[in-house]
C-alpha cells in the first residue's frame, strides 16, 4: 500500500529569527510495506513536539552542531526530525510489531521511517510507550523529554535543599513550568517570570508559585529579583540566558547553582550578548551547568514515580499548547520565539 506523505522542511539555513516563509510543505509517496530483510519502521505520527534548540539545528554550519549528536543539523529541503509519538503501521524489526505505540525522533510530517542502528544514543530514541491510562499527548511533554529535563536539571543539577529561594525564567513554558511545580511540591519558595500578565495570573493562580512578574514590564531585570528575593536566589533554573541571567548572577547567594536549561534570547540574536559577572561567580562560587535531558535518563524511573504520584493525588497540572495539522508546523515553531505558547507546544498530527 502506498500513500502520499506530506512533511516540512526549510528553503534555507536560517541565522536569525525564524520566519513561516523559510518553510516549505513538501509531498511524496511512501510505501507502508517492508520489503524482505529491511529492519525499517513504519510509523504513523500522531503528535510531534515543538521545541525552541531546533532552531540551532537548523542554522549554518557551526562549531557546536557537532556536540549535538542526538539530533544533527537539519539540511535544507530534507525531512526535519524532533521528538514525538506515534503508531507503527510497519515493521521489518523484531523488537516492534504493528499497533505499538513509540516515541522518539519522529519527521515533522504524516509519517516517519526509522532504521535499526548501532549507536547507543540512537538506539534509545525509538521506544515502546505504555499509556499509563494517561493521554498519548502527556508522553510527547510531561512524560517525554520536557518532563525529564524539569526534574534532572532541578533535582541532579541543582540538587535542592527544603526552604531554598528558586527564581526560574520562562516559567510559563513546556520545562519551566514543570520546574516551578517540583520545587513548590519540594518545599521551596519560588518566583518565576514570563511575558504577559495572563501568564503571570496563571503561574501565581493555577501553578502556585509564591510570586511571578511580566519581565517585559521591568526596564532592569534586577529589580524585580532584588524585590522578590531580598535574600538572594539560592537556585535559579535558566531557560534564557542573556540579560536574564546577568542579573540573576548579581542576586546569587554563595554557593548558589544556576541549570542551563535553554538560552532562546540568543538563539535568534548575532549581536552582543549579555555576559554574567565573572567576579560575582568566583566569589561567591556559583556553579554554572549546562545540561541535556539525555545525560539523564538513567533517572527516568525516578522521575517517573515522583511525576506519577503528584498527578495521581492532582498536585501537578499539566499545560499543553497543542496545534492541529503538518501544515501548522511552521507556525507553531516561529510562535515559539514570539511567546505565544502556554505550556508545551506540540503539533498533533492525527488522532489515535
Amino acid at each position: 500500500m502506498e500513500v502520499k506523505n506530506k512533511y516540512i522542511v526549510i528553503k534555507q539555513n536560517i541565522d536569525g529569527a525564524p520566519e513561516e516563509s523559510d518553510f516549505e510543505l513538501k509531498t511524496e509517496p511512501l510505501s507502508l510495506s517492508i520489503e524482505p530483510g529491511k529492519d525499517e519502521v513504519v510509523i504513523k505520527n500522531l503528535y510531534l513536539s515543538i521545541d525552541p534548540y531546533q532552531l540551532n539545528r537548523m542554522k549554518s554550519p557551526c562549531a557546536f552542531q557537532q556536540s549535538m549528536n542526538f539530533a544533527g543539523s537539519v539540511i535544507p529541503g530534507e525531512a526535519i526530525d524532533g521528538y514525538g509519538v506515534g503508531r507503527v503501521v510497519a515493521t521489518g524489526n523484531p523488537e516492534f510489531k504493528e499497533g505499538d505505540l513509540v516515541s522518539g525522533l519522529l519527521t515533522w510530517g504524516d509519517y516517519s521511517i526509522t532504521k535499526k542502528v548501532a549507536s547507543k544514543i540512537e538506539a534509545a530514541m525509538l521506544n515502546k510507550v505504555e499509556t499509563m491510562g494517561l493521554p498519548i499527548s502527556y508522553h510527547v511533554g510531561l512524560l517525554g523529554f520536557s518532563g525529564v529535563t524539569a526534574y534532572a536539571g532541578f533535582f541532579e543539577v541543582c540538587k535542592p535543599k527544603k526552604g531554598e529561594t528558586v527564581f526560574v525564567s520562562a516559567a510559563s513554558g513546556s520545562v519551566g513550568s514543570l520546574v516551578g511545580q517540583y520545587a513548590k511540591l519540594f518545599g521551596c519558595y519560588v518566583v518565576g517570570s514570563a511575558g504577559s500578565q495572563k501568564k503571570v495570573d496563571l503561574l501565581k493562580g493555577k501553578l502556585g508559585f509564591d510570586e511571578a512578574f511580566n519581565y517585559k514590564e521591568e526596564p532592569d531585570l534586577k529589580s524585580p529579583l532584588k524585590r522578590y528575593f531580598p535574600d538572594g536566589i539560592d537556585i535559579y533554573f535558566d531557560n534564557v540566558g542573556g540579560e536574564m541571567l546577568e542579573a540573576a548572577v548579581e542576586n546569587m547567594n554563595p554557593f548558589g547553582r544556576i541549570a542551563v536549561c535553554g538560552v532562546i534570547s540568543e538563539y535568534t540574536n548575532k549581536g552582543r550578548r549579555a555576559a554574567p559577572n565573572m567576579v560575582d561567580v568566583l566569589y561567591k562560587r556559583i556553579k554554572i551547568q549546562g545540561f541535556l535531558a539525555a545525560d539523564h535518563v538513567k533517572g527516568y524511573k525516578d522521575f517517573l514515580s515522583t511525576t506519577l504520584e503528584h498527578l495521581q493525588v492532582g498536585k501537578f497540572h499539566v499545560l499543553e499548547d497543542i496545534s492541529h495539522g503538518v501544515e501548522s508546523i511552521p507556525s507553531a515553531f516561529v510562535g515559539l520565539f514570539r511567546g505565544d505558547n502556554v505550556g508545551k507546544k506540540m503539533v498533533k498530527v492525527a488522532g489515535d
